[in-house]
């Protein structure tokens, strides 16, 4: 197994996990995870896990900024995941 693809596949079940987590502290009124702890793992390459978080747990969808800046993470993720993987 590429390493690469694995590194993708952990970070992506790992934003969706800590995505569910914030979901559900919400719901408690508890602390929360940081909206920039969030951004980072999708910078880290966890945008799609952030992006599935976003609509199957209906959570973040109405601020600005993860419904912009998550799919422009993703692409960003997806570039760097197209340039690494031909070295």
């Amino acid at each position: 197994m590429n390493y690469l693809f694995g590194y993708i596949l952990f970070i992506n079940i790992f934003s969706l996990i800590i995505m569910h987590i914030d979901k559900n502290k919400a719901r408690k009124h508890r602390w929360r995870v940081s909206e920039s702890s969030l951004m980072i793992l999708g910078f880290l390459g966890g945008s799609i896990g952030l992006l599935v978080g976003m609509y199957a747990l209906r959570h973040k969808t109405k601020h600005v900024k993860f419904t912009l800046g998550v799919p422009m993470l993703l692409l960003l993720n997806l570039l760097i995941y197209v340039l690494f993987n031909d070295i």
